[in-house]
């Protein structure tokens, strides 16, 4: 019993450090996949399974098991969690009985904890039996954060927030630190295995662990930070597309949450100052306006929206058709920096011209360029008597903006919401316009979960069907029938971003939730006027958290680069300075690995300088490196007889020279005592047996691996 207890309380607190390493990986990777239950419960079942493999399945009776039973069991463990997960969600008694937020959260503990705890089970089996266990335990250490650090809270870039709010009062971007705890997590297993084994394993996971983690930082150095790709539904970010190319489906069929839509794609500074009349920016990107048989897209006719710059420019590119009432109208400038790769460029209503400008922080913004726009100041009143339609359209452009699908019950449905007007107000496109804008507000449900997505009209099943969809069939909807009334509409998509999320400051946080799309109204001698949709019941909360700090930093960093330095320089304390710190660390991992593979290279050449009494020690030591190498070495406790007959599979020689070796050391007089070429002679044919009896491989890192000679006894 007293045996037992030492023996496990020796064991208990390796355990606990690398479960608390393992459990932290699996932590940091949920944080991008899951809410904070699941989280916790990544935390806890990785814990949980490595002391039940530990203190249990790897002591007696239960280490009889055969590592593929144990592997079996861990893999019905995950299917039953997950299938009970799944259970959570979808029984309805469930929900009523804890409510669906309660059930989901359920469902996520159960889930993320039988995810971590198998997959920890099977690796810490693998690394107890195997010798290639512990560095799969390595990889998915490193693994996990490489992940994160590339998911970074999809794509929140100063998430997790005890991270972010630390980094960013500093001017650090959280993503260094992030990177910087995945390396100190892996090399802190590393070492805490060398610990456990107590056969001097340290120096070669560091080789390998170093080289991973080092690769990872000159990666950063080289491509800049991970950037989330392609992070909103209606085909904004990706690659540069032209006018008139081919339209994707713009509706979408999702969940009813907006955890994935946070990512700030885009920052703006504005250098004019400016508040929305409506109480939201509205940046265009592009819009639907020619009806292709099916639904709104693309238009492919030059004499449409001739408003729209449709490409991004190295120079300046001004719009053919400016808007009207420039009286009602105000200058501004803003300067935008896209965090993701865009297809079109986008600018506050109604952009007149792009100009390019040199980007400040090629690794955080994929393009930088100034924006001018004569952005509305007008207010609704205005537009009451205004007549639609520009006065230079040909019949066939006025045609392309009223046509809509052919079914009657749009203008039915028009028709009867407009029939209520005052008598007044019976001919004017506003108020029509209006009236159908306010049935859609007071009767739509807004929700990314609908099942109009693939109908053959979407906005049709959405608008004579449940009336449950988002921004997309809104605008859709209105534009249809608005056309149907004999309103020349249009369906512009960008982002809308509400005022009070800029706090009184200069710059603007553009995220994938504000990606938006809405109706547009042509009013001669004004002209785009944007009548939106606002649905009052919604089933999914859009609202954002304020990222003041977030939304400064990146305004500072795309003004120039002299201001963000001053931004740094008024947050700086005296926390040690991190790029410091990585220099440091580069410099200290090129001047071990230098003097690694110095001390290699100088064991292996010194037996033919080495004077005649030490002759026998030097040139057995530089045969030993040469078989550590390729991965034969003395094990704890093993003689070197016994060494040289395991050995002599490989290198026959090995018997004789460790013989005439043990001869010289023990001062024998024995037949073996030879001189200093006769121990040459004795190496080389070990080398030559070496090379002719090992793998390519093998070779191939017995030369890279620059500890090696760490191992030989």
């Amino acid at each position: 019993m007293t045996v037992r207890a030492e023996h496990s309380s020796h064991h208990f607190l390796p355990t606990s450090l690398r479960a608390a390493i393992i459990a932290s990986s699996f932590w940091v990777l949920s944080l991008s996949l899951s809410v904070v239950s699941g989280s916790v419960a990544a935390f806890v079942g990785c814990l949980f399974a490595c002391y039940l493999v530990d203190l249990r399945l790897h002591q007696p009776p239960w280490n009889r098991f055969r590592t593929s039973s144990i592997l079996c069991a861990g893999l019905l463990l995950w299917l039953v969690g997950i299938f009970t997960a799944q259970l959570l969600v979808s029984s309805q008694s469930v929900a009523d009985l804890v409510s669906p937020m309660g059930a989901f959260n359920s469902s996520e503990f159960i889930k993320w904890f039988v995810i971590s705890a198998s997959i920890t089970i099977g690796l810490r089996s693998l690394a107890h039996r195997t010798s290639y266990g512990a560095v799969l335990e390595i990889l998915f250490v490193a693994s996990a954060f490489v992940i994160t650090l590339a998911a970074h809270r999809n794509g929140m870039i100063h998430r997790p927030f005890f991270i972010g709010d630390f980094a960013l009062v500093r001017g650090i971007d959280p993503s260094a630190i992030l990177m910087a705890f995945g390396c100190i997590a892996v090399l802190s297993l590393s070492a805490l295995l060398m610990m456990e084994s107590n056969q001097r394993r340290l120096p070669y996971h560091f080789a390998v662990l170093g080289i991973l983690c080092f690769s990872l930082l000159a990666y950063v150095r080289l491509f800049g930070l991970p950037t989330p790709q392609l992070t909103d539904d209606l085909g904004l970010t990706g690659q540069q597309s032209g006018n008139g190319s081919p339209q994707e489906n713009p509706f979408r069929d999702g969940e009813d949450t907006a955890n994935d839509k946070e990512a700030p794609v885009a920052v703006v500074v504005f250098r004019d100052d400016y508040e929305p009349i409506n109480g939201s920016y509205y940046f265009r990107e592009s819009a639907y306006s020619q009806f292709n048989g099916s639904m709104l897209d693309f238009t492919t006719r030059q004499d449409m929206d001739q408003d729209l710059i449709e490409f991004f420019t190295n120079g300046r590119a001004d719009t053919e058709q400016l808007p009207l009432s420039e009286d009602q109208r105000t200058a501004v400038r803003s300067t935008i920096g896209m965090l993701v790769p865009h297809r079109s460029p986008f600018g506050l209503e109604s952009p007149i011209a792009y100009e390019n400008v040199p980007n400040p922080n090629n690794l955080r913004f994929k393009r930088t360029y100034n924006s001018y726009s004569l952005a509305p100041e007008y207010d609704f009143e205005f537009l009451i008597g205004r007549e639609t339609g520009r006065e230079d359209w040909s019949d066939e452009v006025l045609q392309e903006y009223l046509a809509l699908p052919d079914d009657p019950r749009y203008q039915e449905l028009a028709e009867s919401l407009i029939s209520n007007l005052r008598p007044e107000f019976t001919e004017d496109p506003f108020a029509k316009s209006w009236a159908i804008k306010t049935y859609l507000d007071e009767n739509g449900i807004y929700s990314l979960k609908n099942e109009h997505a693939y109908e053959p009209d979407p906005a049709a099943s959405f608008l004579f069907g449940d009336l449950t969809g988002y921004c997309m069939h809104f605008s859709f909807a209105a534009a249809y029938m608005y056309r149907s009334i004999g309103i020349p509409t249009r369906v512009g998509v960008g982002y809308s971003v509400p005022a009070s999320n800029r706090s009184g400051g200069s710059s603007l946080l553009i995220q994938a939730v504000h990606g938006h799309a809405w109706p547009e109204i042509y009013f001669r001698d004004i002209g785009w006027v944007i009548v939106d949709p606002a649905p009052q019941q919604t089933l999914v909360d859009m609202t954002t958290d304020p990222q003041n700090d977030l939304q400064q930093l990146l305004g500072d960093m795309l003004r120039n680069d002299a201001s963000f330095e001053d931004f740094l320089e008024s947050q700086q304390s005296s926390f040690i300075s991190l790029q410091a710190l990585l220099n440091v660390l580069y410099v200290s991992a090129i001047l071990i690995l230098t003097v690694a593979y110095l001390i290699k290279f100088y064991r292996l050449w010194v037996p033919s300088q080495a004077r005649e009494p030490n002759q026998h020690r030097v040139s057995y030591r530089a045969v030993l490196d040469r078989l550590s190498a390729i991965g034969l070495h003395r094990r704890y406790g093993e003689s070197r007889e016994n060494f040289a007959a395991r050995a002599s599979q490989t290198a026959p020689t090995i018997k004789v020279m460790t013989h005439s070796h043990l001869a010289c050391a023990l001062g024998s007089d024995v037949p073996g005592h030879f001189d200093r070429m006769q121990w040459n002679a004795l190496q080389r044919a070990i080398s030559k047996e070496i090379h002719h009896n090992t793998v390519t491989w093998k070779k191939v890192l017995a030369l890279l691996n620059p500890f090696s000679w760490l191992l030989t006894r």
